[in-house]
């Protein structure tokens, strides 16, 4: 699953929660997910992590681990476990950091390493999460996936993040919004990218965020698992 893409995919979502291993355990049975990578660079945002690896997609939860932390900040706004990032494979990153600068979205983090380069853009900015627009070097390695896909492709479970949606105010807005950032046309309140479909619906809850991540598992059934304020929804391999 997860061919090579020439397109902007959805290449990591990322949810929060409290307590790190129940969250971790609940999705690893639930999707038949690998072991997973435990990241102690994240140990820089006051974090802990584990990050699973579903074909050439991956799935990360962070909890925090010290107080005054961005992770924590969120639990407490949102009272509770919920989506937190996700985070894109762009062709043209150089691009997408132009387009961003010009809309006045400002850069939280940003990093250029050898085989992949990221940036975080401001929640307050592009709305619904934080977003992050990286290029790995080679095509189709993911240095955050660990070692394994450092410099190189590895493997993982039969499944692949396939769609996410956003809880924001204004949902046509927000899609003009990351469509231009990731160079992307939307249509209506969604985005097509390659391998799957951001959407991006009005707020019910009065809270905005990532609200669900949809994940086709081979041989799985239709079903869904509720983290907090975030649902994985779950599809059969096409």
């Amino acid at each position: 699953m997860g061919a090579e893409s020439r397109g902007v995919r959805l290449r990591q979502g990322v949810l929060v929660a409290a307590d790190l291993e129940p969250a971790a355990s609940a999705l690893r049975e639930r999707l038949g997910l690998l072991e997973p990578f435990r990241d102690p660079g994240v140990g820089e945002f006051g974090l802990e992590n584990v990050v699973f690896a579903l074909g050439d997609c991956f799935l990360e939860v962070v909890s925090p681990v010290r107080a005054g932390t961005a992770a924590g900040r969120y639990l407490d706004r949102h009272g509770g476990d919920g989506g937190y990032m996700v985070i894109f494979d762009v062709p043209d990153l150089a691009g997408a950091r132009e387009r961003a600068a010009a809309l006045g979205v400002r850069t939280i983090w940003q990093v250029d390493l050898p085989d992949i380069s990221a940036t975080h853009l401001h929640p307050a900015d592009m709305h619904g999460a934080i977003v992050s627009i990286d290029h790995p070097d080679p095509p189709g390695t993911w240095r955050w996936g660990g070692p394994e896909w450092t410099g190189r492709t590895g493997t993982g479970a039969p499944a692949l993040l396939s769609g996410a949606s956003f809880a924001v105010t204004d949902p046509p807005a927000v899609a003009a919004r990351w469509g231009e950032v990731l160079g992307i046309d939307p249509s209506a309140a969604a985005l097509a990218c390659d391998g799957g479909e951001i959407t991006f619906v009005p707020i019910e809850d009065g809270r905005e965020g990532l609200v669900e991540l949809t994940v086709a598992v081979r041989g799985a059934g239709e079903g869904e698992l509720a983290l907090g304020a975030v649902r994985v929804r779950i599809t059969a391999d096409a």
